[in-house]
């Protein structure tokens, strides 16, 4: 969560000195570079796959037999 917090920051300071630098504003038809909900669903998109990135392994981890387990080891 704080790596998400801050690549939020740095993404919208980025982007408000590359507006300074060029006219981004009409790249995207109807978005805003400092769109908020843009920002929100990049970071929710983001967090989604870190949950199923730990989910999987974890959930196939729980199949296995603990004896079995540390016996193999």
């Amino acid at each position: 969560m704080i790596g998400i917090a801050l690549g939020l920051v740095v993404a919208y300071a980025l982007t408000k000195h590359l507006e300074s630098r060029m006219n981004l504003l009409q790249m995207l038809y109807g978005v805003n570079i400092a769109d908020p909900l843009t920002y929100a669903m990049m970071a929710a998109l983001l967090i989604l796959v870190a949950l199923i990135a730990c989910y999987l392994p974890a959930r196939r981890a729980t199949k296995v037999n603990p004896m079995i387990a540390l016996r193999n080891e």
